[in-house]
């Protein structure tokens, strides 16, 4: 993938938006219509609830999507600005790439906070999200920096792999959220390209011995996300009992939670472990860890 500092950093500005001119004012979620794509979502599996019940399931989830989301650019943003700094001085179109790069995740967590204040006000209640930021940053960037990185990159992906694949044609969406996701998806693709640079510089010079411990370091980053995401379906359960009052049997708790843990686990981990793009990356640096890529993205399908 022949990427480039130049073209990455014209394409971003020529994207740029502002939060006040998507969300706020008159600019209103829809709660009678659903957040999520179902391929995300997966509420209809569970069919012991109601049409009404899974339309409320779905916008939880879609909260929980874009809190996430808000979660994991808190951790980007640190770790884009420590890696430009450096070398800020070297090379002024790459410094402003980074640079813009850092400025839109900032922009993307504010948007994303905005984004809470609304759901709260118009579910009628907060609905609890994993963290908190500080904790989960300070967990992340406690790894090798390659390892960060591939994090970083598989995110990028998963993200244009959501909107492009389940969101854009999904005219039963919410025009609201879907507009937050579009906005979302269109400064990222440009970060997907300058990610896919970092982790190519990350990556040089390095022993193979050196990259197979920094691919097991973003392997131990999907166990530790895995973990936050089984909690995150208890916060959902929780949230869901409490909004509908529905009285969940043992079966029905338990098919519950494997359903919904196995959504969020394609979501945040399959989607992008598999996305093509975040594959060759991996391939190119490490090729010897291609197969056992392919065997552990199954298990998250």
């Amino acid at each position: 993938m022949d990427y480039t500092y130049s073209a990455a950093l014209t394409a971003s500005q020529r994207a740029t938006w502002r939060i006040e001119d998507i969300i706020g004012a008159e600019k209103r979620l829809d709660f009678e219509k659903p957040f999520l794509p179902e391929s995300l979502a997966r509420v209809g599996a569970l069919d012991f609830l109601d049409s009404n019940e899974r339309m409320v399931l779905n916008q939880i989830r879609g909260n929980g999507y874009l809190c996430i989301f808000g979660l994991v650019e808190e951790f980007i943003l640190p770790f884009v600005l420590d890696h430009a700094r450096p070398t800020l001085m070297e090379d002024d179109v790459r410094t402003r790439a980074f640079l813009q790069f850092a400025g839109e995740e900032a922009k993307h967590i504010h948007l994303f906070k905005k984004f809470r204040q609304e759901f709260d006000a118009g579910f009628g209640g907060s609905c609890p999200v994993i963290g908190t930021p500080q904790e989960i940053m300070k967990a992340v960037l406690a790894h090798d920096p390659l390892s960060v990185a591939l994090l970083i990159l598989h995110i990028e992906w998963m993200t244009q792999r959501h909107y492009i694949e389940s969101v854009k044609g999904d005219e039963d969406l919410d025009p609201l959220f879907k507009s937050l996701l579009r906005h979302h998806w269109m400064e990222e693709a440009q970060h997907a390209k300058l990610d896919t640079l970092m982790v190519e510089e990350l990556a040089a010079g390095r022993s193979a011995e050196e990259i197979a411990k920094a691919t097991d370091g973003y392997l131990a980053l999907g166990g530790m996300i895995d973990a936050a995401l089984a909690q995150q379906v208890q916060f959902d359960l929780d949230a869901f009992t409490r909004a509908t009052g529905h009285l969940f049997d043992e079966w029905e708790r338990r098919r519950f939670t494997d359903v919904q843990h196995q959504a969020q686990r394609w979501t945040f981990i399959g989607s992008g472990m598999s996305h093509p793009n975040f594959r060759a990356t991996v391939s190119a640096i490490a090729p010897d860890f291609h197969d056992r890529l392919t065997q552990i993205a199954s298990v998250f399908s």
